[in-house]
């Protein structure tokens, strides 16, 4: 089984762009805080950074309603790709495409509009999404 959930806040506002195909694509960071204790016995507070991806109808609610600092929910899978970066280093970007994604900022603090999106049926096989290196996060 493959599934990941988070709770966190956008690292910046949401990225849209479309595959060849014309399925909607939208990219952001998610921050991710832990709280933890030190084998002292301190309190010690981390962040987890996630690469977040949605297709299709996700996608564009993500676009429309998420901004930089947005609490929310999301739920999906953990995929891996390869790129070559700017120095021509073969890398690996671990990704989290999401199926599932709930506002959790108050309508009063958030720029965008207010309301939920789960959407089981935007679930898409990797195959139908072109080739998604064209796409580097």
């Amino acid at each position: 089984m493959n599934k990941i959930m988070l709770i966190g806040n956008l690292g910046r506002d949401p990225e849209m762009s479309y595959t060849p195909n014309g399925v909607a694509i939208t990219k952001f960071s998610l921050a991710v805080r832990r709280v933890g204790k030190t084998p002292t016995g301190e309190r010690q507070e981390d962040t987890d950074w996630f690469n977040i991806v949605a297709f299709r109808n996700i996608a564009e609610t993500c676009n429309n309603y998420l901004r930089k600092g947005n609490k929310v929910y999301v739920e999906g899978r953990l995929t891996q790709r390869k790129y070559t970066d700017r120095n021509n280093v073969e890398r690996t970007a671990i990704d989290v495409v999401i199926n599932d994604m709930e506002m959790l900022t108050p309508k009063s603090q958030s720029q965008g509009q207010g309301g939920s999106s789960s959407s089981q049926d935007n679930y898409l096989e990797d195959d139908s999404l072109g080739d998604l290196d064209d796409h580097p996060f």
